[in-house]
């Protein structure tokens, strides 16, 4: 059953993905940043609310006359400040909320992943703690209703009681001395939040924290445009002695209120507890299907110690120790709990090379269910089948595009687990061979792949910018790299067309400068 959820939100996600990539482009799609997204809406957040908190009274009774002063008597920064305040944060819900349902659809919750997963649950409390808690500080209607609310569906929990509540019984009952702790909690809690934030992303190496200049830019300006548009405004002061009749709710944060006024409290606790304690155990109610012990393994007697791999591995998996035999050199080790069987160090191996002339091909690290000598042994299985006048190998990702479907008798497709699997070596092998006219290597979209660092990491390495890199003149010529998200399919074919065209051209003009001479 969660599979079949999981495949058809995807199929959502994946429509509107190569919509906005039709209209931002890949680079500056926000689907491809949403968790760099909710990081860059925190500091926006963080910095608009430093300002605020210059001018802001923490008395009860200065608390609504300071913020209609900024709002007001500061419109052209304050008040500005203020709406960017508000908006930015709901813009980090949405954002984190989507990062969530995204990577459930992609099932990047599974295995060693479970730890981002899980770490990611307490953060959804955190966050919606910290807006909540800043609609108090205003101290109008809105804040009234709020912390009435909150108060009284805190004060059902038995080890609370209705103590919180009878601080909002009356004016009287309300303290300039409580209401400095709710501004305390205010700071508090984003601190406790950004902790956890960057605990989520602990086990990622170079995680993505800040989204593309451009769109960073332009996400910025239309907050702004939407602040100068609808300002966020005030409503009448908080009086305890009047009760609140008409409030106009923040749906983003406040979505489970009208459920607390028609349903009650513990059903509304029992929903969210109930959702949450569901979501932390996710992993572990739907696990990997695959062996547990497909993860990454080091052959010592290949390995030599260079520690490319440790350089690569996108999830901090592989650490250098000293050499099993050979004193003075290291060697990479795999801590299988956060391998996710990439195959990304066998791709960065320098070992991996088909030029070895052995036979069986062992690399210093490489994945049991996808070895360097299976990619041989499969590579030369296709090469023997092709026909035609133009031969070509695609290599892709089986996370990306599916190939086999432009696959014929004149082309020849290998899938990886991940493009990052592949050796530079392998492309330049079989482009040496001359009844093979090219090679394309596919994979992932350049700005989502499903192993974070596969797309980057290759093109790196061909473009000889990243070891292992291509080392012929004949590699980087007859190679192309072409990246194409699982619901482009009509991209690669079209690539793929004129890839064969520039082969073409670039033959027929061999051919007559051979003539020439």
């Amino acid at each position: 059953m969660i599979r079949v959820i999981e495949r058809s939100a995807l199929s959502l996600f994946r429509m509107m993905e190569s919509a906005f990539n039709q209209i931002f482009g890949e680079r500056w799609n926000p689907w491809y940043q949403l968790g760099a997204l909710s990081f860059y809406f925190f500091w926006i957040v963080t910095v608009t609310g430093l300002y605020l908190f210059i001018f802001f009274d923490t008395s009860i009774s200065g608390a609504f006359e300071s913020m209609e002063a900024l709002t007001n008597n500061q419109w052209f920064a304050g008040g500005i400040i203020r709406s960017l305040h508000r908006y930015a944060s709901d813009a980090m819900a949405i954002t984190v909320t989507l990062h969530l349902l995204r990577e459930f659809s992609l099932g990047r919750f599974r295995g060693a992943r479970w730890f981002s997963w899980f770490s990611g649950v307490p953060l959804l409390w955190l966050l919606f703690a910290s807006a909540i808690g800043g609609y108090w500080l205003v101290w109008d209607q809105l804040a009234q209703y709020i912390s009435e609310i909150t108060t009284e569906w805190f004060g059902w929990l038995p080890f609370i009681g209705d103590s919180l509540a009878r601080n909002f019984v009356s004016n009287q009952t309300l303290s300039d001395r409580f209401f400095s702790l709710l501004v305390f909690m205010h700071i508090a809690i984003p601190l406790f939040l950004l902790v956890g934030m960057f605990i989520h992303i602990k086990r990622i190496k170079l995680p993505k924290t800040s989204p593309p200049k451009g769109l960073a830019r332009g996400t910025l300006a239309a907050l702004i445009l939407l602040s100068l548009i609808k300002p966020a405004v005030s409503m009448n002061k908080a009086d305890m002695s009047v009760s609140v009749t008409s409030i106009d709710l923040d749906w983003v944060y406040m979505n489970v209120y009208p459920l607390l006024d028609s349903w009650g409290y513990g059903p509304v606790w029992a929903l969210l507890v109930g959702i949450s304690g569901a979501l932390a155990i996710l992993p572990w109610l739907s696990p990997n299907k695959k062996n547990t012990q497909q993860a990454a393994e080091v052959n010592p007697d290949n390995c030599n110690g260079c520690s490319w791999c440790y350089q690569d591995c996108p999830f901090e998996a592989i650490t250098m120790i000293e050499h099993d035999f050979k004193k003075g050199h290291k060697q990479a080790q795999v801590d299988p709990d956060l391998c996710t069987a990439c195959g990304i160090c066998a791709g960065s191996c320098p070992s991996a090379t088909p030029f070895r002339h052995v036979d069986e091909l062992i690399s210093g690290i490489e994945i049991p269910s996808f070895s360097i000598d299976h990619l041989r042994q499969e590579t030369h299985k296709k090469l023997e089948a092709l026909k035609g006048n133009q031969r070509l190998v695609v290599f892709g990702c089986d996370h990306g595009n599916e190939i086999k479907r432009i696959a014929d008798d004149q082309t020849a497709v290998i899938s990886l687990p991940c493009a990052g699997l592949l050796p530079p070596s392998f492309a330049d092998y079989i482009s040496r061979q001359p009844e093979i006219d090219g090679v394309m290597v596919s994979g992932c979209c350049s700005q989502d792949c499903y192993f974070r660092k596969g797309t980057e990491w290759t093109e790196q390495r061909f473009h000889r910018e990243r070891m292992p890199h291509l080392r012929t003149k004949a590699g980087q010529q007859k190679v192309k790299l072409f990246w194409a998200g699982p619901a482009e399919g009509k991209k690669l074919k079209q690539a793929l067309t004129e890839y064969r065209i520039e082969l073409a051209i670039h033959k027929a003009e061999e051919t007559e400068g051979s003539g020439h001479d």
